[in-house]
């Protein structure tokens, strides 16, 4: 009985939750109805500028094909060695008492680079210099004899075989001259070798030997490297398909080539020097199927370095009176390459064939006029027969275009 009578209690105490949440799911469908109505408006007039900018011209930027002479050239990475690179090792033993080179220093051949202790191969050099003289009295003294037997002989006053012992003695100190000659010949040199000179023209790098230390002809670790960097050596490689083009380039005179620096991310920057080709290598390598080159650059203003690499360009002929585009005007499809003609303020899709293309220009042999203007920017937008309008580039833009920038990939061939 006391259970019945709690239980509309509690009810009485829960019922009056029920119309708060109504009032709040009014609340929202309100909010709901409030919002599409103030985006429907946006959304209309959207829809509405995009319908009337469908018939709009497209902006672009366009270029004229023309026709010029277009160096052809090959690219390659490549590696900066110089032209000679001598360790200076000690050719004798002995203490290093001098030093007479700072590293980094500029020398000429012949120049005193160090100096060891000559007294040990001067004392040789004199001792033999005395043994020689020793043999040379006692050689004119048997000569005098050699001379008085044979007058004895010819008076019958001894026999002949007294003569000619003394002149097989005479032959003998003669011969122990000539020996003492090449003594002293060996120790001169060998005392030469005590003073360390350059053998080429160039420049020193960091001292490997302080003075004091004793060193040995024997010694893996020279006293200093010598490189030479005028001129230079620039080593290269080209794909093996390459090999007919580089071979009549050598055949018609001094192939030119170009060596441009390279940042952090490989990226080609400055022309760091203009050289000529001068190996070819005799065979090549079959595990990277790549032939060696070697070009030569004068490197006056010692802008390239032994070891570092250089992004490389061989040229190999030149097209005369080539037709010519920008590279970024050329489109690729599945059909092949095409571009796109600007005629009568519309665009039309039109198929080129490429002969030779790299980062400055692209040569078409197929597919274009001399005078036509190609877009080379906006193309994305654009499908055939899409009205354009044609406007300037940016001045950055028009700058870049300009100024031809170093090669970053190889040629491309085809098209």
């Amino acid at each position: 009985m006391d259970s019945l009578m709690r239980e509309p209690a509690e009810v009485a105490v829960r019922a009056p939750s029920r119309p708060w949440l109504m009032i709040a799911l009014c609340l929202l469908l309100v909010a709901a109805i409030a919002g599409a109505v103030w985006f429907w408006p946006w959304t209309g007039t959207n829809t509405a500028k995009k319908d009337s900018m469908a018939g709009q011209p497209i902006p672009v930027v366009a270029a004229t094909a023309e026709r010029r002479d277009v160096p052809i050239f090959l690219d390659g990475l490549g590696t900066v060695q110089a032209f000679y690179t001598v360790t200076v090792h000690t050719m004798v033993d002995g203490p290093l008492v001098a030093v007479d080179f700072k590293e980094g220093q500029d020398v000429h051949k012949g120049e005193v680079l160090a100096q060891v202790d000559p007294r040990t191969y001067q004392a040789a050099l004199d001792q033999a210099t005395a043994k020689k003289a020793q043999d040379e009295a006692q050689l004119a003294n048997a000569r005098v004899d050699l001379v008085r037997y044979q007058k004895l002989v010819a008076n019958n006053y001894t026999t002949g075989q007294t003569a000619d012992t003394q002149k097989a003695l005479v032959a003998q100190l003669e011969a122990q001259v000539r020996g003492d000659q090449a003594q002293i010949d060996t120790a001169r040199t060998q005392l030469s070798y005590c003073t360390i000179a350059s053998p080429i023209e160039g420049r020193t790098g960091i001292r490997q030997v302080d003075p004091g230390n004793i060193v040995h002809a024997a010694d893996t670790t020279g006293i200093v490297v010598v490189t030479q960097l005028q001129p230079i050596s620039v080593l290269f490689s080209l794909p093996q398909q390459s090999l007919s083009a580089v071979a009549l380039a050598i055949e018609r005179g001094e192939a030119k080539v170009l060596a441009y620096a390279q940042d952090a991310s490989g990226r080609s920057g400055p022309e760091l020097g203009s050289g000529v080709l001068s190996v070819l290598d005799n065979q090549v390598d079959s595990t990277t199927g790549t032939i060696k080159l070697k070009a030569k650059f004068p490197n006056r203003d010692r802008s390239l370095w032994p070891g570092g690499f250089v992004a490389v360009r061989l040229q190999v002929e030149t097209a005369h009176a080539a037709l010519v585009v920008p590279p970024a005007a050329v489109q690729r499809g599945p059909s092949g390459p095409y571009v796109f003609v600007v005629d009568g303020g519309k665009v039309k899709r039109q198929t080129v064939t490429v002969g030779h293309e790299d980062e400055q220009a692209s040569i078409v042999t197929a597919g274009l006029r001399a005078g036509q203007q190609v877009v080379i920017e906006g193309s994305s937008r654009l499908s055939d027969g899409k009205p354009v309008t044609v406007v300037q580039p940016a001045p950055a833009e028009a700058h870049e275009a300009e100024q031809p920038s170093a090669p970053g990939t190889r040629s491309r061939q085809g098209g």
